[in-house]
C-alpha cells in the first residue's frame, strides 16, 4: 500500500510538466527513508536532468540514501542521451532499493536500466500502478510501441448533433458551439500535445491561428493535409507565431517556418502524414477538424482517444457531427457545456 502511495506520487509530480518534455516521457520520483519522504524530482524539459537526478539532489543528508528507497514511475534509464544514465547515479549513490511503476518501451532502455541496477545487488521491484504509469505516458509509449503519434481526436457539435451550419459560397468564419470560457480547456490541450492537424476545408472556412494563446504554454506543429495546395497563401496558419507542416500532393519551397511534406502516393493519406509525424518526433497529435478528416481517421481505426464537446445550441440542420459506437469512459460539465471522452 506504501508503494502505491508513493508512486501516486511520482505520477502527481510528473504532471508538472505536462506538454514541455517530449520527446522524453514524463517521469517524477520520491525517495523515502523510515517511511518519510526526503526528496522529490520531476523531469521539467527536454535536455534537463531527470526526476532521478532532482530528487536525488534535493536531499539535504545525502548520508541517509543509503538506508533508502528511491520511487520512480518510469524504468530509470541506462544510456548516455542529453543527460548521463540515471541507473548509474543510482548505483553510485549506494541506493539499495529501487521501485518503479513501469518499464520504458524505448529501444535504449527496455530492461536495460532495472538490469543494471540489479547487476549491482539493488532490490528491484517493477509493476506497482503500472496502468496509472502506462495511462501517464500513453503518446510516448503509442510513438513507440505502434511507431506512430497517439491521436486525440478532437470536436464540439450541437445539441442536435451537428459541428456546422450550411455554408454558402464564399461564407467563411467561425460557427461557434461551445461558450466562450471552454476554449480555455481546448488551449490547455493544444499546450499538451506536439502537434495540432486538420484538413484543408477548416483553414479555408475558419481560418484558425491553432496556437495556444489564452493559458501559457508553447505552440505544437500546425499539421495540415491540403493535398491539392488550396489554402490561401495569408492563411493565419502561416503566420510566425509557430512552425507549420503541410501535406500536399504537390511540393512548394520550405520556408523558416513552414515545411511542405509530398504525400507518398504509395500509401493512403493518412499512412503518409502518420508516417512523417513519426519522423518528426511528433508523439502525440489533436486532430481538430474537420468533419471529413475526422471520419477518415474513425473509419481507418486510427485513433485512441476522443474529447467530444457539446454546447447548449442547436442548428436544426448542417454538417453531421461524426459518430462513434462506443460510450464514453467519462463525462464532465462545463458550465452550459458537456465533455464526453471515449479511448479504443
Amino acid at each position: 500500500m506504501k508503494h502505491e502511495l508513493y508512486i501516486q506520487r511520482c505520477i502527481q509530480l510528473a504532471e508538472n510538466a505536462k506538454g514541455n518534455t517530449c520527446p522524453n516521457p514524463l517521469v517524477g520520483s520520491v525517495i523515502v527513508h523510515n517511511d518519510q519522504i526526503i526528496g522529490e524530482g520531476w523531469h521539467a524539459k527536454s535536455g534537463e536532468p531527470h526526476a532521478e537526478v532532482n530528487a536525488i539532489n534535493s536531499v539535504q543528508d545525502k548520508s541517509v540514501l543509503t538506508e533508502s528507497t528511491i520511487y520512480v514511475s518510469l524504468e530509470p534509464c541506462a544510456h548516455f542521451g542529453k543527460t548521463p544514465p540515471c541507473a548509474d547515479l543510482i548505483v553510485k549513490n549506494k541506493i539499495p532499493r529501487v521501485v518503479i511503476g513501469c518499464r520504458d518501451p524505448f529501444d535504449a532502455v527496455n530492461g536495460k536500466g532495472i538490469e543494471k541496477l540489479q547487476a549491482a545487488g539493488i532490490e528491484v521491484l517493477v509493476g506497482v500502478l503500472e496502468k496509472e504509469c502506462l495511462e501517464l505516458n500513453s503518446a510516448f509509449f503509442t510513438y513507440h510501441t505502434k511507431k506512430r503519434p497517439y491521436i486525440i481526436l478532437k470536436w464540439a457539435q450541437t445539441q442536435d448533433g451537428y459541428l456546422d451550419k450550411i455554408r454558402e459560397e464564399k461564407d467563411n468564419g467561425v460557427n461557434w458551439i461551445t461558450q466562450p470560457e471552454t476554449k480555455l480547456l481546448v488551449h490547455r490541450w493544444r499546450h499538451e500535445v506536439d502537434g495540432i492537424l486538420v484538413g484543408a476545408k477548416t483553414i479555408i472556412n475558419d481560418n484558425p491561428e491553432l496556437t495556444v494563446r489564452l493559458v501559457e504554454g508553447q505552440n505544437p506543429m500546425r499539421l495540415i493535409i491540403d493535398p491539392n495546395n488550396r489554402i490561401p497563401k495569408d492563411a493565419k496558419i502561416f503566420s510566425e507565431s509557430g512552425k507549420t507542416v503541410v501535406f500536399s500532393n504537390e511540393l512548394q519551397a520550405s520556408q523558416e517556418n513552414i515545411t511542405y511534406f509530398e504525400l507518398d502516393s504509395k500509401k493512403l493519406v493518412l499512412e503518409s502524414v502518420l508516417k512523417a509525424c513519426y519522423d518528426l518526433q511528433i508523439q502525440s497529435i489533436l486532430v481538430e477538424g474537420g468533419a471529413h478528416t475526422l471520419q477518415s481517421f474513425i473509419e481507418a481505426n486510427l485513433w485512441d482517444e476522443a474529447r467530444v464537446l457539446t454546447g447548449a445550441s442547436s442548428f436544426g440542420q448542417g454538417l453531421r457531427a461524426p459518430s462513434l459506437t462506443l460510450n464514453p469512459t467519462e463525462t464532465h460539465r462545463f458550465g452550459k457545456d458537456s465533455l464526453r471522452i471515449f479511448y479504443r
